[in-house]
């Protein structure tokens, strides 16, 4: 199977988070610019808000089979990173390489 360049998104809740944990959140919005900052990259970016109930990972992988598991371990990896807890979380995603672009037709 050849690789093929994916979108994946992860969205799940945070769980039981400590008053020490939600304030280090906090902090991380501080400053933060979704624009620039929340879209997807081959790093990878999470994103929530100051609700801290959902959050969302989103990441660019180049992979030839299962890239939803990718996705997963790259999303667990920078949770654990934080420090916090989590739970529900799934993968959505997009194959860049199978997408149709609909261009515009010319005029005249």
């Amino acid at each position: 199977m050849a690789e093929h360049t994916y979108r994946v998104t992860v969205r799940g809740r945070f769980a039981d988070l400590t008053e020490d944990q939600r304030s280090t959140l906090r902090e991380r919005l501080k400053g933060f610019d979704f624009l620039r900052s929340g879209g997807f990259s081959e790093e990878g970016a999470l994103t929530f808000d100051e609700k801290l109930d959902f959050f969302s990972y989103r990441v660019i992988l180049t992979a030839a089979e299962k890239p939803d598991d990718a996705g997963l371990r790259r999303a667990t990896t920078a949770l654990d990173a934080l420090g916090v807890d989590f739970k529900g979380l799934r993968a959505t995603v997009t194959d860049m390489d199978e997408m149709k672009i609909n261009r515009p037709k010319r005029l005249g």
